[in-house]
């Protein structure tokens, strides 16, 4: 009976520890928010601007190898396209061959106006977000862009706002819009700049 006792008091201490600690769940689930949070700075604006140009709707145009990407896995372009001449590929195979102002529905060939790859010093494929946005105020990699120009083509140019309107791919698939919509976007961007665009330190 004095053992049946013991034996109930020590399960029980046990569950109480168990209890007190949180539990596995509670660990892994801080855990998980951390790994979610991890690439997020103190400044809302800049990471929901960020979250945006990292997505491949951007990404894929702007590569650092000369080779724009396709889809939303971003393969290289089909047919070994490459940058060419004034970003737009070469004379036989400009990017406006087969990309006119609007996306093709029946083909799932994309399109906008003045479609191209970003110019070359403006490759952002393979950096983090701190080594993209010094690209982006830098005068020398952002084709000398004052910051109210570098506004109107975030939030006013109709290349980027293709982003949110990609149309469907080959096979008839939606492609992937940004995580954030057009007028989060716009509203973030501008926020960033008014408050100095400043860059969060590595």
């Amino acid at each position: 009976m004095k053992t049946r006792i013991v034996l109930f008091l020590i399960l029980s201490l046990v569950g109480v520890l168990i209890a007190s600690s949180g539990g596995p769940s509670t660990y892994e689930y801080d855990i998980a928010k951390l790994e979610e949070n991890e690439n997020l700075t103190s400044d809302p604006a800049f990471d929901k601007m960020m979250d945006v140009l990292t997505h491949q709707r951007c990404m894929n145009c702007h590569p650092t190898d000369n080779i724009p990407k396709q889809g939303d896995d971003s393969h290289p372009h089909y047919f070994d396209m490459a940058r060419g001449e004034e970003n737009m590929g070469f004379q036989a195979t400009q990017c406006t061959t087969c990309h006119q102002s609007e996306n093709n529905e029946y083909s799932g060939v994309p399109g906008a106006p003045h479609w191209s790859l970003a110019p070359a010093p403006m490759g952002w494929q393979g950096l983090n977000r701190i080594e993209i946005a010094e690209r982006l105020l830098s005068k020398e990699t952002n084709g000398g862009k004052t910051h109210e120009e570098l506004i109107a083509h975030m939030t006013r140019d109709e290349l980027v706002l293709w982003a949110w309107e990609p149309g469907v791919d080959a096979d008839g698939k939606e492609r992937t819009p940004p995580p954030v919509s057009k007028e989060e976007f716009a509203k973030a961007v501008k926020d960033w700049f008014k408050d100095g665009a400043i860059i969060p330190s590595k």
